[in-house]
């Protein structure tokens, strides 16, 4: 069984990308704390990458920015992909198969 759940915030602000009239895609990275303190006494995070798709990707992208706490259910994939040297570089990431909008961004937005 295949299956990532995350609770996070966003790290930028989601923006859609058209493929083609069928296809819309975000690609996302959220902040997720982990559960123990540093040796200095600080919470780390892992900034996880994650892909949306379609509806998921287009709501995301609407209702969401940066700062934003989510709670995301998505599987796992690994790919590769030859740069452009022609070296053989590995990926992993989070498909996304659905997202909850948990809290807003706790910072206030400037004013312009």
């Amino acid at each position: 069984m295949n299956n990532v759940i995350l609770v996070g915030r966003l790290t930028k602000t989601p923006t859609l990308e058209e493929l083609d009239e069928e296809k819309k895609r975000t690609i996302i990275d959220i902040a997720v704390p982990r559960n123990y303190r540093n040796s200095e006494g600080m919470y780390e995070a892992d900034f996880i990458r994650c892909v949306l798709w379609n509806g998921i990707a287009q709501n995301t992208s609407k209702y969401c920015k940066i700062g934003d706490a989510i709670a995301l259910r998505g599987r796992l994939q690994t790919r590769s992909y030859n740069d452009e040297e022609g070296n053989k570089k590995y990926i992993t990431e989070v498909i996304a198969q659905s997202i909850s909008f948990v809290a807003p961004s706790t910072k206030e937005e400037k004013k312009e």
